[in-house]
């Protein structure tokens, strides 16, 4: 330690070196006492040496104070600071927190990400049920399913989806394509004005949105029924792109009433989801092709909103249980 080098060289000196003796003819000086050398004052202490031992004290001396927690408020100067001996950090670390301690303000999130600290599974295909199942997973009430409600205009897809999506007893989401096509505001192609690379652009999109949505609401235990006029002999607006985007195991239904009712509940409609009736007739012609697909169809035309939705529900149990080849 310097502290130690540096008392030995100031504290011997009088009994290192004697006095030279006096010249002849000359008073001499009286003899200082070699056993008692006259105390000199110590030397400057370094900046870095520690202070001379104290006599001990009846108590502990208090620990040294430690560095503020705010890392932007600078440490308070004094003007004789305690000297750090050799060897001892200045600046003590901060103690770690506990096992299990929330994150503190500031702290970065687990796992790299940039942001959120819950992992979400990703989204996966959905997968026709193993034959295997179990009950639980075939039980339509409470399996995690998701459902494409097909239908013309006036049908009632989405009223009767957003009912079921609301009374089931697991978590279930509604999404409905006309919904997220119509996102679009500025630029918005509306499919009444006519048919063209815009209006299918859109469409495309908003069909790989909601396929997009449904895969990660599947992956994380929510369920889902979309919704969209899908027809069965046009493929641009056919099941592929639904199958392509949502999974093999989409549970497709057609919601046909009669064309009287179509017509009626298109007459309640406003803006721009109201069609003539030239058009409401056109297509509920054309979904009529839906009877020779296999799948399986609902006539909802003297059934209200809750008697459709339970004859949904056994619609989608025997689908699980024997799924439709589409």
């Amino acid at each position: 330690m310097q502290h130690n080098g540096a008392r030995g060289a100031y504290g011997g000196f009088g009994a290192q070196w004697s006095a030279p003796p006096p010249a002849p003819g000359a008073r001499s000086a009286p003899e200082p006492a070699p056993q008692h050398p006259q105390p000199q004052p110590p030397p400057p202490r370094p900046h870095h040496q520690a202070p001379p031992p104290q006599p001990p004290r009846p108590h502990a001396p208090a620990p040294p104070p430690t560095q503020p927690p705010h890392p932007a408020q600078p440490p308070q100067q004094h003007p004789h600071p305690h000297p750090v001996p050799d060897g001892t950090p200045s600046d003590p670390a901060p103690p770690a927190p506990p096992a299990g301690a929330p994150p503190q303000p500031g702290s970065a999130p687990p796992g790299g990400e940039a942001t959120g600290h819950v992992k979400l599974p990703p989204g996966a295909p959905v997968e026709v049920p193993a034959p295997g199942a179990t009950p639980a997973q075939l039980d339509a009430t409470r399996a995690a399913v998701a459902v494409l409600l097909i239908g013309p205009a006036g049908a009632g897809k989405t009223t009767v989806a957003r009912y079921w999506a609301g009374h089931r007893a697991v978590p279930t989401a509604h999404i409905s394509l006309d919904d997220v096509r119509e996102w679009v505001h500025s630029g918005f192609a509306d499919p009444q004005t006519g048919w063209n690379e815009n209006s299918e652009a859109q469409y495309r999109l908003a069909r790989r949105t909601c396929g997009f949505a449904a895969r990660n609401f599947l992956a994380n235990g929510i369920s889902c029924i979309l919704d969209d006029a899908v027809f069965p002999d046009w493929p641009v607006i056919g099941l592929g792109g639904w199958k392509r985007h949502v999974g093999p195991g989409l549970i497709p239904v057609v919601l046909l009433p009669g064309l009287d009712i179509v017509l009626e509940r298109n007459a309640e409609r406003t803006g721009n989801r109201r069609l003539s009736d030239e058009e409401v007739a056109h297509i509920h012609g054309r979904m009529a092709g839906w009877y020779s697909s296999g799948l399986p169809i609902i006539d909802n035309s003297r059934q209200d909103v809750a008697s459709t939705a339970r004859m949904l529900d056994n619609v989608v149990a025997r689908s699980l249980a024997s799924p439709v080849s589409w």
